[in-house]
């Protein structure tokens, strides 16, 4: 890979996982748009929005694995294309290229998001439940990383020998 695509791969990066951010922010700030993002609230905080009758048919509780389906469907034709330009007749090229993205956007959005940003803001905050702590345990996070890492490694192979066939 050349220097110029190694530039492109992580201003492609930078890019996405400001794009991320951004979504992140505008996905959360009210009651509504946070319920949205029902799985990833720690346990105590899914046991107490089930309690509370003003947030009753407001959430869904949704299967892991159809989920992670789509974000592997969703994640191979964004990488795909956003790799495209940057292809290498090498399976081995591509992959690493793929990988790197993926692994990269993943810490960031374990890293910067999860554990530093969403655990700490207000906007996330249910107006019920406004407690910091109770926002604070990690682990739907971190459970969540180690699903996408799988995720981007199948990614990886599925568009690093896509992007090598032609």
């Amino acid at each position: 890979m050349s220097t110029v695509d190694v530039h492109m791969l992580i201003i492609e990066t930078i890019v996405l996982c400001c794009a991320l951010f951004m979504a992140c922010v505008l996905g959360s700030g009210t009651d509504k748009k946070n319920l949205r993002h029902y799985a990833s609230y720690p346990d105590v905080v899914q046991m107490h929005i089930r309690e509370l009758e003003c947030y009753q048919g407001q959430f869904k509780e949704v299967a892991i694995l159809p989920h992670w389906i789509a974000n592997l469907f969703l994640f191979a034709a964004l990488f795909f294309l956003l790799v495209l330009p940057l292809r290498q007749g090498q399976f081995v090229d591509n992959f690493v290229a793929l990988l790197f993205l993926g692994e990269t956007v993943n810490v960031f959005d374990l890293v910067v998001i999860d554990l530093l940003w969403w655990r700490n803001t207000q906007r996330i905050r249910l107006s019920a439940l406004p407690q910091k702590q109770l926002y604070q345990n990690p682990q739907k996070h971190i459970e969540a990383f180690f699903r996408a890492a799988v995720m981007f490694v199948l990614v990886a192979l599925l568009d690093g020998y896509l992007l090598s066939l032609f």
